[in-house]
């Protein structure tokens, strides 16, 4: 890029509209008022950093720049628009010019206008999950993959294998042995879909959404002239939430500020927990070395928790190696300590929660300002089952409760047809999960079977009822699906055993084991969380002394839930359960976090290396800074672990060693009922 494409510094004097100096801190004020050249702000939780951005923009154009040279790149279409229409009010102006959106919005208004130039038209379409999903699906029946003989993952996992790859840079091979083993003698295989679904999305004119980034990348790499005429165009990039930036995105940024170097980018290094999904921490960490002349600003007081959560905030995060060292400081007055509360058991953990959420109702608190953290779902299944016993509303951050998770409701089927072979839709669902049966043939099948039991003598002993009947009707089964039938009767006849039959604990592992485990391979890209789930469905059900009382308890469950979504009329109030993923972003005057053992949170998958464990302690300080006035640390000391054989003495976290005792108060309930 020519000199006299490079922006001048900043002229002065400016008779500004805004007096940025009454209204940000000294801190947001730097950041906000600095000099043209890359910049580094590391905004910690609660610090103000919307405000900080919001400013920067109305303040770069107070400079003269104009709206239409600014790019404004955040993950959400909301959040650019919300700091847009903020910058307008602060100016009284239209700024409808200035380039602000997702990564993917922006990638495609550019490839709008230069598609021709990659082979595609401009008007091409945008395939959506479930196109994405066909067009893969195709590629695998024209490379004449049988799913079934070779164990490849159906199309959907397979297109979040693809996308993984192209955001993290990547090839497909590396992401396998990485990520997914199991797959990687198909390494070969993934090879060629791949390379046909490049060739038909090109052929067809359409691109996936990864294609948006992954285009408008090649189009600049490949095309010096459209390259330097958005680094011309671009006089100052902004990027909202770098921490969550991926390789892709990072490539993209620096390759569009390669010129003037005029890149702001704002985050916080202690909230990077998206590594699961491709998000690069060495993005935010390394930024400084990229840029070597780039100057480093935090934003550290915090608006939004006592100083008693943050003392403890602050001593959570310091043991991470790497970081941006920084200390949030409070602008709240003091509050009450943080309490950690030791329980029994996974059930004393979600009864003391419950006492104390209707203690806080008691207090005048509302119930929509309280939260339940957790590392995994499965955590808070006690949790879920004893707010419904005592008629607590709550509400799941992830649309789905656990209970109605598809592969929750899979492994239940195994269970409700054994326990009542009459059960039409039980019988359809597990059916429907063998290769080559859809609805129609499932109907067949279950008029099939019907008749074959309605023919047996009514007072027959037998002590397989389910499995004799899929026997009898195994010549009905489209030959696709003959092998699939023989184990699927082999597992009902396991199920029916008497030593199986009394525990639904047992029953839901012999299912996992002799059937669906394979299934949730091919079928979902989080196999191994999905299993987890479904083990701890098993350690939950030993509760229960038959598997006729464990769905039962199920049912009430669900259907309270199915309850649960509809507007309520009148109390509209509900506690809401979380992953500290889901609750990133989000704050709550109370926030328990439950199950603070080792092993769970940390997650004992994520130990095995010390970028593994930092992430862990990252999502551990997001979750401590979700809250404003009151915050629980729980956990119990005993839970039953199935490769222990029962139950089993949990260590607390290591991360709750790391904050020092006179930071929090102590609440035994073994010996010690706080809330009396």
């Amino acid at each position: 890029m020519s000199p006299d494409h490079v922006p001048q510094p900043f002229r002065s004097p400016v008779n500004f509209q805004i007096d940025y100096a009454s209204e940000l801190n000294p801190q947001q004020h730097s950041a906000v008022t600095a000099p043209p050249g890359p910049a580094l702000v590391i905004a910690g939780a609660g610090a103000g950093k919307t405000r900080t951005l919001t400013y920067r923009v109305a303040f770069l154009l107070e400079q003269g720049i104009p709206a239409d040279r600014i790019l404004l790149l955040t993950f959400t279409n909301k959040a650019a628009g919300e700091m847009m229409r903020r910058v307008a009010d602060l100016l009284g102006g239209d700024i409808s010019s200035l380039w602000g959106g997702t990564f993917h919005s922006i990638g495609n208004r550019i490839l709008r206008r230069h598609a021709d130039l990659l082979g595609y038209p401009r008007g091409f379409t945008i395939l959506d999950r479930e196109d994405a999903k066909d067009l893969i699906a195709d590629c695998l029946d024209e490379a004449e993959i049988d799913l079934k003989a070779s164990g490849f993952p159906k199309a959907d996992v397979v297109a979040d294998i693809f996308s993984l790859a192209v955001n993290t840079e990547k090839a497909v091979a590396r992401i396998l042995e990485e990520r997914y083993d199991y797959f990687s003698p198909l390494a070969p295989q993934f090879g060629e879909v791949q390379r046909r679904y490049a060739e038909r999305k090109r052929a067809t004119g359409v691109m996936d959404f990864d294609d948006l980034l992954v285009l408008w990348l090649k189009l600049l790499q490949e095309h010096a002239e459209v390259r330097e005429r958005y680094q011309r165009r671009f006089q100052f990039i902004l990027v909202d939430e770098y921490q969550d930036t991926n390789k892709l995105q990072s490539d993209l940024i620096d390759l569009l500020a390669a010129g003037h170097h005029n890149v702001m980018v704002v985050g916080d290094d202690s909230q990077s927990i998206y590594s699961w999904r491709g998000a690069n921490f060495q993005n935010i960490h390394q930024f400084p070395e990229r840029y070597p002349e780039a100057k480093v600003y935090k934003i550290e007081t915090n608006y939004r928790s006592t100083p008693e959560i943050l003392l403890v905030a602050n001593a959570a995060i310091a043991a991470n190696v790497h970081q941006f060292g920084k200390q949030l400081t409070p602008a709240r007055k003091s509050g009450v300590k943080p309490v950690l509360v030791t329980c029994g058991d996974a059930s004393e953990q979600a009864a003391f929660v419950a006492r104390r959420v209707l203690e806080l109702r008691d207090e005048g608190v509302n119930l929509n300002d309280v939260a339940v953290l957790y590392r995994a779902h499965f955590h808070a299944l006690e949790l879920q089952l004893e707010l419904t016993r005592r008629n607590i509303p709550f509400s799941i951050t992830s649309g789905i409760r656990f209970f109605e998770q598809t592969h929750i409701k899979d492994v239940a089927a195994y269970l409700k047809l054994v326990c009542n072979p009459r059960d039409e839709l039980a019988f359809k669902r597990l059916a429907k999960l063998l290769p080559g049966i859809g609805g129609r043939s499932a109907d067949k099948l279950w008029a099939a079977c019907n008749a074959e039991r309605g023919t047996r003598n009514a007072e027959s002993k037998s002590k397989n009822p389910i499995a004799e009947t899929l026997q009898s009707c195994a010549g009905r089964v489209p030959k696709k699906a003959a092998t699939a039938w023989a184990q699927f009767t082999a597992t009902m006849a396991q199920l029916e055993a008497a030593s199986v039959r009394g525990s639904a604990a047992k029953m839901i592992r012999l299912a996992l084991e002799a059937d669906y485990e394979a299934y949730l391979q091919a079928h979902y890209a989080n196999y191994r969380s999905r299993y987890e789930d479904l083990e701890q469905l098993a350690n939950f059900a030993r509760q229960f002394s038959n598997p006729e009382e464990f769905l039962t308890q199920l049912a009430l469950l669900t259907n309270l839930e199915a309850e649960d979504d509809r507007p309520a009329a009148t109390d509209t109030e509900q506690i809401r359960l979380s992953t500290v993923h889901q609750a990133k972003g989000l704050e709550f005057a109370v926030v328990f976090i439950i199950m603070l053992c080792d092993g769970l949170f940390p997650a004992a998958r994520s130990l095995g290396t010390l970028e593994g464990e930092e992430e862990e302690r990252r999502l551990f300080y997001v979750a401590l800074t979700r809250a404003k006035s009151e915050l629980y640390l729980s956990y119990p000391l005993v839970r039953f672990t199935q490769g222990r054989g029962g139950d089993a003495a949990q260590q607390p976290s290591r991360f709750l060693d790391e904050i020092p005792a006179e930071l929090r108060d102590e609440w035994n309930l073994l010996s010690f009922n706080p809330c009396g």
